[in-house]
């Protein structure tokens, strides 16, 4: 009993050392603070305050004044978007045609003879097990791959197309 007694002190005092597991956060989200100047402080706590029309206001304003163009993102489903009124300098640059370079793979037929290959292929593609692969070419018309550069979707389609496999890209 002499020993626990003399072993105890030094117990306390390790334990006071070693930081418990449950107080170390490990990959934590939280961002340590940043040092921030004074005077960007003092407009975060103005603009913190404003309603919700001020803030529609307050970014109109900073848009016009340092000549920021509305960027619009396509929403999924949604129908086409209105176009905001443009700069003619803009119309300008609008005018050059955009190539477009992601596309959609949509398998829409292909000969019963080369089933098999193209449910190979298919497999290959998307990593699925045979009986998959299968189910998935006999649902065609569907979409193979959606967001594929267009390097990339027009060597799958010229493989596919190689092996019997009507695809369009989107």
């Amino acid at each position: 009993m002499s020993l626990l007694r003399a072993v105890r002190p030094s117990l306390r005092v390790v334990s006071k050392r070693i930081t418990p597991l449950s107080t170390i956060r490990f990959n934590s989200t939280v961002a340590e603070k940043a040092v921030v100047d004074p005077k960007i402080g003092a407009i975060v706590d103005q603009i913190s305050t404003l309603t919700l029309l001020e803030t529609s206001a307050l970014i109109t304003e900073l848009k016009d004044r340092l000549n920021i163009p509305d960027i619009s993102f396509p929403a999924a489903g949604a129908g086409q978007a209105a176009a905001p009124a443009a700069a003619p300098a803009e119309e300008e640059v609008k005018e050059e045609v955009e190539e477009k370079t992601i596309f959609s793979i949509k398998l829409e037929s292909f000969d019963a003879k080369s089933k098999p290959k193209i449910i190979k292929e298919v497999k290959g593609l998307l990593g699925l097990s045979l009986v998959e692969s299968k189910k998935f070419v006999e649902a065609a018309p569907k979409v193979l791959k959606d967001n594929v550069a267009k390097e990339d979707a027009e060597k799958i389609k010229a493989t596919l197309e190689g092996l019997g496999a009507k695809v369009t890209l989107e």
